[in-house]
């Protein structure tokens, strides 16, 4: 299904940009030389809707352009994101009493980085993946996976052919589905009475706070909040009745959803809630402050890289990221700023980025390269990053954030 633009996805309500990105690249679009000539932009602009308050992008490319057979993310790449998924896993088994005669439904299930937990516990698990080489990494790990996008449609057919679920899993997914109507309507259906929904994302209050812009990129068309997220829900006779916050992916909200009604909210939900207001979720002025944020954080970025070209210093960056195609293509920076970007992705390696065509490198080459200074694009990970890549503030390296602000 394709949208009327300029017009709210979730409601229907006229929207108006109120930041233009430019010209934008794929986020996962890491391409070979050959694919420069051919490689798609689309026009990178967001708006948040006066009526359900939902933050996404305005333009938004053909599905099959972002998630095919040569997607360029695979989870389970990072050791911090095994933890914390085999954490969430073993908490839900315990919490929801889940067995073999169980049901667990996920929803963009990437290589079986959470699932797995489920199938080793033995409680009966399917996978959906639209993405064919990463849903293959999920079914070598024993995984009933299937490839195809999630709707109201697939929900239908599970629910004849294995019954209703007592869980359905949505983490890093759910701001990456256009018709999202359509998912929520398909869990409405698949879910039992008392079925709980888990759903994980970047939190729209923290992007705010960061001033993280690069949370905002083609795959990630909403940035949600409790306001919006609830005024979705409302409308498939579903809600919210608890939260979690964690700094996962620089800031995301774990939403526990249930259907309207099967549990009383909890404490810390009504909390967030009201914080909300007071950050101004719903108001204009919030998003405008926004805006001139990214752009004095855009500016301080190309001052320091300047800064250190001009010095004779070395810089280079690390972590292919998808969110480092919306900083470096939203700075204007290229290969002459960035020579090469390292990342441990084996995927990645040997390919350019996105827009920018900077040479991505093995992150094992990182250390001899001895750099003067990395943009760290993967800051989520910077702890990760930092102890693996310890050598290299020994040597006098000096790690730069590239957004706004974060401390290092």
């Amino acid at each position: 299904m394709r949208f009327k633009p300029g017009f709210c996805r979730i409601c229907d309500h006229p929207i108006s940009p109120f930041m233009d990105f430019g010209d934008m690249p794929i986020g996962n679009g890491f391409l070979s030389l050959d694919g420069f000539e051919t490689e798609y932009f689309y026009k990178m602009k967001v708006a948040v809707c006066e009526r359900c308050f939902t933050f996404q992008v305005v333009e938004v490319p053909d599905p099959k352009k972002m998630f095919h057979s040569n997607y360029a993310y695979f989870a389970s790449t990072s050791h911090y994101m095994v933890k914390h998924f085999q954490e969430m896993s073993e908490r839900l088994i315990d919490d929801l009493k889940l067995d073999e005669n169980s049901l667990v439904v996920e929803i963009g299930c990437n290589d079986g980085i959470t699932l797995k937990n489920f199938v080793e516990a033995r409680v009966p698990s399917i996978g959906i993946e639209p993405s064919s080489n990463v849903a293959e990494k999920a079914r070598s790990k024993g995984i009933k996976v299937l490839d195809k996008f999630f709707n109201l449609e697939t929900s239908n057919t599970l629910v004849e052919e294995v019954g209703n679920a007592d869980l359905f899993i949505a983490t890093n997914t759910m701001h990456h589905i256009e018709d999202i109507n359509s998912v929520f309507a398909g869990v409405r259906e698949l879910l039992k009475p008392k079925g709980v929904m888990v759903q994980e994302d970047p939190y729209l209050g923290d992007m705010l706070k960061l001033v993280s812009y690069d949370q905002i990129y083609a795959e990630h068309m909403y940035l949600w909040s409790i306001t919006s997220l609830n005024n979705v829900l409302a409308r498939h006779g579903l809600e919210i009745f608890d939260i979690e916050r964690n700094k996962f992916h620089g800031g995301c909200m774990r939403y526990y959803i249930c259907h309207k009604g099967a549990f009383y909210p909890t404490e810390q939900f009504l909390k967030q809630q009201n914080k909300e207001v007071k950050l101004g979720i719903k108001e204009a002025k919030t998003y405008h402050k926004f805006r001139l944020m990214c752009e004095e954080s855009r500016d301080r970025l190309v001052n320091k890289v300047s800064e250190i070209r001009e010095s004779g210093k070395k810089i280079v960056g690390y972590g292919a990221t998808a969110k480092s195609a919306t900083i470096i293509n939203y700075c204007n920076l290229t290969c002459e700023d960035i020579p090469c970007i390292f990342d441990s992705t084996d995927f990645k390696q040997g390919k350019y980025s996105p827009g920018a065509h900077i040479p991505v490198l093995p992150a094992e080459q990182f250390k001899d390269e001895k750099p003067d200074f990395a943009i760290l694009f993967a800051w989520n990970h910077f702890k990760e990053i930092n102890d693996k890549e310890k050598d290299f503030e020994r040597y006098g390296g000096e790690w730069v954030i590239p957004i706004g602000q974060l401390p290092k």
